[in-house]
């Protein structure tokens, strides 16, 4: 009898949205709770044009998701919400339905949570260092994670993540690339069974630093440690001009592709998926999925918010909570 809790994220942008309409279309064989502000989602419903029974979370009351039901677990907001608008004054309602997601799975009353986007910027502007979902539930966890996207018939991991471009490089080091690669393998072993998973490694500089002409962290950090690590029994290719790295022939023989940094690999696999995509932060010690975009201020309470993403993502919740629940047994 699993349970999921969705975060509605941002409240000014789609993510209400996201969770009323999927919820207005959706039944599920599990329990799915939404973690937001019951008046502000009512209100959103209303302006929406969907008819809704609101149900308030009691944990000792399981029952599968039914379409036309949306069951809350209520955060109050600090200041009403006018969608399309940011208000940094709800900058910590935002984090704590994260916190609650998270405490709820860390004490099995959740077996995943799934988020809704959130707007780093606004959380900044309140005077909060924020720099992302992935960074955020790292430190909540005191977890070392991996962002994975998940679409269009690929698996694309970050070796970093939300970093200006200028300061990559120096992110680059032999540690750190080995510490999410174990992670990788290990997630795609144990989460996603794969037994003997293939990691394409894209290189960082142009055509793989070309033997040195291009850049030298080809030859003075990643083969070291690819070899390294293939001699342990991984099995890992590259590194690889990104350039040509995802030829659609190549990927096949590929279950993931760890790419240097975020505009490097995510803007071809956006391309393939986008609104499709799911993203899966992997080395948590719980399961967390997400959508592949932003909170799109400008469709916030029109209803033309596209849920796909949203509903891949809870699918894939659901597996992953699923395979980890028979593996328990």
């Amino acid at each position: 009898m699993l349970t999921l809790a969705l975060t509605a994220g941002e409240p000014a942008g789609i993510g209400p949205d996201l969770c009323i309409q999927w919820a207005q279309q959706h039944s599920l064989p599990y329990r799915v709770v939404v973690i937001a502000d019951r008046e502000m989602l009512e209100q959103r419903a209303q302006r929406l044009g969907c008819s809704l029974t609101f149900v308030p979370y009691i944990e000792s009351e399981w029952k599968p998701q039914q379409a036309g039901t949306l069951e809350i677990y209520p955060v109050s907001v600090q200041h009403p919400v006018d969608p399309g608008v940011l208000d940094p004054a709800n900058a910590d309602y935002v984090l704590e339905t994260l916190k609650i997601a998270v405490s709820g799975c860390q004490l099995q009353q959740f077996h995943a949570m799934v988020t809704a986007p959130v707007h780093k910027g606004v959380i900044n502007e309140a005077g909060i260092p924020f720099t992302g979902h992935t960074e955020f539930l790292a430190d909540l966890t005191q977890s070392q994670v991996v962002m994975m996207l998940v679409g269009g018939g690929m698996r694309v991991a970050l070796a970093t993540t939300h970093l200006p471009l200028n300061a990559v490089a120096d992110a680059i080091t032999a540690s750190a690339l080995e510490q999410r690669l174990r992670i990788i393998d290990r997630d795609l072993r144990t989460r996603f069974w794969i037994e003997h998973p293939c990691v394409a490694v894209a290189g960082l500089n142009p055509h793989a630093g070309e033997s040195g002409h291009l850049g030298r962290e080809e030859i003075e950090i990643i083969i070291p440690l690819l070899t390294k690590l293939r001699a342990e029994g991984m099995n890992l290719i590259g590194p690889l001009p990104a350039d040509t790295l995802f030829n659609p022939i190549k990927l096949q023989g590929y279950d993931c592709v760890l790419a240097m940094y975020h505009d490097q690999g995510l803007p071809v696999l956006k391309y393939a998926s986008f609104g499709s995509g799911v993203n899966v932060t992997l080395g948590l010690p719980l399961i967390r999925t997400s959508v592949d975009h932003g909170t799109a201020l400008d469709l916030a309470g029109t209803g033309q918010a596209d849920i796909g993403s949203f509903h891949q993502a809870i699918m894939m919740a659901s597996t992953l909570a699923e395979r980890a629940a028979r593996f328990q047994q």
